[in-house]
């Protein structure tokens, strides 16, 4: 119980870090004069860093073994923090976004200690005290949030003591951790070898993972290389294609578990969906009611989803539901919350959209690793491992993105239908695209123009239109945004009716594996 409460707060300490570093975006705009565009991709490092340290730590984990890891992790929290504190003048881009990266790879490391720890701990019931686990994220975000209400916007106390404030979880967990002795996965006692943990991944669970670190390379060599697009397009496919070939020879090109493979696509659906969302709600509520009433709002989600992540047992006993079935039902719930909060027009109405909506998306993280450790034991920690990674990329490459796009094209053809001049006047220079695909261009509203017109203490009747548009371009991303978890309702009544065919969902054993295959 202990080694639980460890990794509780150390996801806690991630959550709090995260939510205050989102909270001084404004200050460090004021402070060194950023973009918004360079806000996002300082913010985009908090993804991409976490992705990079739990693939990475859940590949070496079984072998190393969890306190190595944990304190590399602790270790990288505290150079996070220093190296941030030293930004200033013209260094300030590169330096907070490596402090960023070096935060989130701690992130990325800590889970991939504690997902397969906890997972390894309570083999009998890996839903309910995963979910219990994973508590700690909400619960460091409202923690977070809090702070930044108090000490940045009331007392405006300097950014670099609030992001601090998160050492204190910090240097708790790392004493909680601290003498410890951890646990083997089943995987690592029984001396599976590497190629053999990645053998249910294989090639077509390694193709998802590859095809989204190929997107992710291209950016990284269009964007800070400077590379030219199609050059770092043609990379980027070359990385992935590299990393593929490289998981077909360590696994003997096997191709992998169709089960696991769906696991995979479907959690890159969780991320697009929990993690996406999330990062724009505030953005989003804010707009169709206040910045004060978004923030309340997200406070609201949130400590919706801390509270029921104690509650999954409970659910599945009283409700007589296995984790897929947990996840169907959450799946409708979440997409009938998101489907709600398009329509809200009052605060009232949105926190009972926005509750459905974050019942819904409660358990969906931690059940989709327990299922994982449920059904394929023999990967130890690797596949629950890429399975975080992969929902973080999604989020960072389809979800954030996704739903960002998905604002602008909804917004610019509301305006363009119902006044075609006003929305040439308002229309951003440059289109957006999704994924970079050139099909995909649309134009949205000019960022600078669209804050004058929201600031306006008296709005001219064409401001009035354009905030209408605006408005409205986020009531359809929310109501597009519904289609995902509606997908994955499908996803998970399919894979219900498969568990059925077979006898039923049952956690197994790398034994039961072993003799199913020899059967």
């Amino acid at each position: 119980m202990r080694l639980l409460w460890a990794g509780f707060m150390a996801i806690l300490a991630a959550g709090v870090g995260f939510a205050v570093r989102g909270g001084i975006f404004d200050n460090w705009a004021k402070e060194f004069g950023f973009t918004g565009a360079q806000l996002g991709a300082i913010g985009g490092m908090g993804f991409n860093g976490f992705c990079f340290g739990i693939i990475l730590g859940g590949v070496v984990v079984d072998k190393i073994g969890y306190g190595k890891l944990v304190v590399l992790a602790f270790l990288l929290h505290v150079v996070s923090a220093l190296v941030t504190f030293t930004a200033s003048g013209g260094n300030a881009y590169m330096v907070l976004s490596l402090g960023m990266f070096i935060f989130a790879f701690a992130n990325g490391t800590l889970e991939a200690v504690a997902n397969p720890l906890v997972a390894t701990l309570f083999p009998e019931n890996r839903t309910h005290y995963l979910n219990i686990l994973h508590a700690s994220w909400p619960a460091g975000m409202v923690i977070g949030v809090v702070l930044g209400w108090f000490l940045d916007d009331k007392m405006e106390i300097n950014w670099r003591i609030q992001l601090a404030l998160y050492l204190i979880p910090t240097v708790i967990y790392g004493l909680m951790f601290m003498g410890q002795h951890f646990p083997k996965s089943e995987a690592a006692a029984k001396g599976v070898s590497f190629g053999n943990m990645l053998k249910d991944v294989g090639i077509l669970g390694g193709a998802v993972a590859c095809f989204l670190l190929s997107f992710f390379a291209e950016g990284f060599f269009k964007d800070v290389v400077g590379l030219a697009p199609d050059l770092s397009k043609n990379l980027g496919y070359g990385v992935g294609g590299v990393l593929l070939i490289g998981v077909g020879v360590i696994t003997k090109f096997s191709l992998g578990s169709i089960v696991l493979f769906v696991l995979f696509v479907t959690h890159a659906l969780v991320g697009a969906v929990e993690l996406g969302t999330d990062g724009w709600i505030q953005n989003i509520t804010g707009n169709l009611f206040t910045p004060e009433q978004g923030k309340a709002l997200f406070l609201w989600t949130s400590a919706i989803m801390f509270g029921l992540r104690f509650c999954a047992h409970w659910i599945e006993k009283t409700l007589k539901l296995s984790p897929v079935g947990l996840l169907f039902v959450c799946s409708a719930l979440a997409a009938g919350g998101l489907t709600l909060a398009s329509t809200m027009n009052t605060f009232a109405t949105a926190l009972i959209a926005l509750g459905i909506y974050a019942f819904g998306k409660t358990f969906f993280w931690p059940t989709m690793l327990a299922v994982a450790s449920d059904r394929f034991p023999r990967t130890g920690a690797v596949a629950i491992s890429i399975m975080g990674g992969i929902g973080m990329l999604s989020a960072g490459i389809i979800g954030g993105p996704g739903l960002g796009y998905m604002k602008d094209r909804f917004a610019g053809e509301d305006l363009k239908s119902k006044n075609p001049a006003l929305f040439e006047t308002y229309k951003a220079a440059t289109p957006s695209k999704f994924l970079n695909l050139d099909a995909t261009a649309a134009s949205g509203l000019d960022g600078k123009k669209l804050s004058e017109a929201k600031e306006a203490k008296e709005k001219t009747p064409d401001q009035q239109v354009v905030v209408a548009a605006d408005q409205q371009g986020d009531r359809k991303t929310l109501k597009f945004d519904a289609y995902i978890p509606g997908t994955m309702a499908a996803i998970y009544l399919l894979l219900l009716l498969y568990f059925k065919a077979i006898g039923g969902y049952k956690p197994i054993t790398i034994d039961d594996e072993e003799a199913a295959e020899k059967a």
